[in-house]
């Protein structure tokens, strides 16, 4: 039995990966797509391009988890109104960490998505 080694070449694409982290912005504009759209890119691409799996994991596990504060944020409301604080936080820190990372992308730093749950590793 042979073992046939492809040498694939893996590029650096970082504006490819700047765009994958604003892609997380399509829900704030069409409702939808700030999970799907990354999670296609870097499930597309993530083999190519250098450093994409790492940024990628951390996205989808940044949308993971932003997904459970909504959920326990929803029936949180009924209780005083805190789950507000916490729909409040997800909004928040849904539009504005995805451009920080972009921009840690396009310079070549790794991804810092603060209060996310590691669901991929």
């Amino acid at each position: 039995m042979e073992l046939v080694q492809s040498n694939i070449a893996m590029r650096e694409d970082n504006s490819f990966i700047m765009l994958t982290h604003l892609s997380q912005l399509l829900s704030y504009m069409t409702g939808f797509g700030g999970f799907i759209v990354p999670l296609i890119l870097w499930l597309t691409k993530k083999d190519d391009i250098i450093g994409l799996d790492e940024h990628g994991k951390s996205i989808i596990n940044f949308q993971l988890s932003l997904l459970v504060y909504i959920v326990i944020g929803i029936p949180g409301i009924l209780l005083f109104g805190l789950g507000i604080l916490l729909l409040i936080f997800a909004a928040i820190i849904g539009f504005v960490l995805p451009i920080v990372n972009a921009i840690r992308a396009h310079n070549g730093e790794s991804p810092s998505y603060f209060a996310t749950i590691r669901f991929l590793k």
